[in-house]
């Protein structure tokens, strides 16, 4: 992979669900400056990019977090729950595509199924064709991303272009942008918590990571290529979300799952609603395959290292797909679809895993400097990871004032996981061995 490549990879790879099903829930918790969340959201990202970055061009190796934990702290048990951590992220992402895809669904095309079973019921026979789609075994490539990712940014485009046609034309009401509505709340508490929610739409740049094995020169082209990702969809969440505040006011952008839609309806009448529906519904279905697709395997990968019980490592006979870290994978996401389903929750659970993992990154970055290798590689100021642990350990503290379900949501997976571990060491202690380890570095059995 060249630069061009992969800044097409790391684009496609941030955009997705955040900014479609999240820009009215954000605006619920500032009013109309709804892009000061995401503008925040993007600076602590590239607050924690500098620290990927050091370790990526230090380690041009596939395994992301789990490698740096292991390399800076060596503690088996706290690589296994990074690498669970990552996953359970995995999970609460597709499940928001989910939800987000069946209201986009339900109210485009005008489908009256009752609010339980037009919003679940869909959500739940989408997250099955993704499983069947899993199971049968997707390869993967580049190029596939690169068309991905043209159809998920022509829906941000749209709206774009039709804030510039309202501003043009002196339709909208662009002085919202600059006010502040956060009902009984402080100022700073309400952009903190909208913050913490944006930060959702800012995710996947981690995943470019394990690409390094695949770029032409990573040490070299990394730095600039993921900087320049973050800034092109830094800059087109927030020309998004002005227009969506111009066109729409605050309190009816955030009622409901489907706030871009509204923007379409509100900007342009005369555009074909189901046309955008469907762009939409295309970006958030790519986001929930990639992600169970990643889960399932991260899953297979640690049963079929000893770290899980075995079972999770079966593949089917003719397909070779992990049927088994399939199916349990898509039961946690049925869980999650049926039981907690709303928008705000499960995207918050997302952010809320991944700051966890990104905190440790950035103390592994400092923990790493007493380690020099031989070539040369990029180098953040030391204060950005200090910033960067700093700030996600916040945005994860009860500061926050995040919905306690985003915690009771996150303290499940983490104990399933937590539960799976302790049935493999039980299990291993049994045959006489000396319980699970992980080791990021040593390549899974075939």
């Amino acid at each position: 992979m060249g630069p061009g490549l992969l800044l097409l990879f790391i684009v496609g790879d941030i955009l997705g669900t955040g900014i479609y099903a999240l820009t009215g829930k954000v605006a619920n918790e500032v009013g109309g400056a709804v892009w000061l969340p995401f503008l925040l959201a993007f600076l602590v990202a590239v607050i924690t990019a500098f620290s990927y970055l050091e370790l990526v061009t230090k380690y041009p190796q596939a395994a992301g977090a789990a490698l740096y934990t292991h390399k800076a702290f060596g503690i088996h048990v706290l690589t296994y729950m990074v690498t669970f951590t990552v996953m359970s992220s995995g999970i609460t992402s597709a499940s928001t595509a989910a939800r987000a895809f069946s209201a986009n669904l339900v109210e485009a095309f005008d489908l009256d199924f009752g609010d339980v079973i037009g919003i679940t019921g869909v959500g739940l026979t989408f997250m099955l064709a993704v499983a069947l789609v899993n199971l049968r075994g997707v390869g993967e490539s580049v190029k596939t991303n690169v068309v991905l990712t043209c159809v998920e940014l022509s829906g941000l485009l749209i709206i774009i272009m039709i804030g510039m046609w309202a501003l043009g034309i002196g339709q909208g009401d662009f002085s919202r942008v600059l006010d502040i509505d956060t009902g009984d709340r402080s100022v700073f508490g309400a952009v903190v918590a909208g913050t913490a929610l944006a930060f959702f739409a800012m995710v996947g740049f981690e995943d470019s990571v394990n690409m390094a094995e695949e770029c032409k020169n990573p040490s070299r082209i990394f730095p600039k290529v993921l900087l320049a990702g973050l800034g092109i969809t830094g800059l087109i969440y927030v020309l998004v979300s002005v227009t969506a505040i111009a066109l729409v006011p605050p309190g009816d952008l955030g009622s409901g799952d489907t706030p871009l839609l509204k923007v379409v309806e509100a900007g342009a009448p005369a555009f074909p609603v189901g046309i955008f529906a469907f762009i939409t519904m295309f970006a958030v279905a790519n986001t929930a395959l990639i992600n169970m697709l990643m889960a399932s395997r991260l899953l297979y990968g640690m049963a079929r290292e000893g770290v899980l019980p075995a079972a999770l490592g079966r593949v089917h006979p003719a397909r070779r797909t992990p049927y088994v870290a399939i199916v349990f994978t898509t039961l946690l996401a049925f869980g999650l679809i049926t039981f907690v389903g709303e928008v705000p929750e499960l995207g918050g659970t997302t952010a809320l895993l991944l700051l966890i993992v990104f905190a440790i990154v950035n103390v592994a970055v400092l923990v790493l400097r007493r380690r020099p290798v031989e070539h040369q590689h990029f180098r953040a100021p030391t204060i950005l990871p200090v910033l960067g642990a700093a700030s996600c350990i916040f945005l994860v503290s009860p500061l926050v004032e995040r919905p306690a379900a985003q915690y009771r949501i996150a303290a499940v997976l983490l104990g399933i996981g937590g539960v799976l571990w302790l049935i493999t060491w039980l299990s291993a202690k049994r045959r006489g061995g000396r319980g699970p380890t992980v080791d990021p570095e040593r390549p899974a059995q075939k």
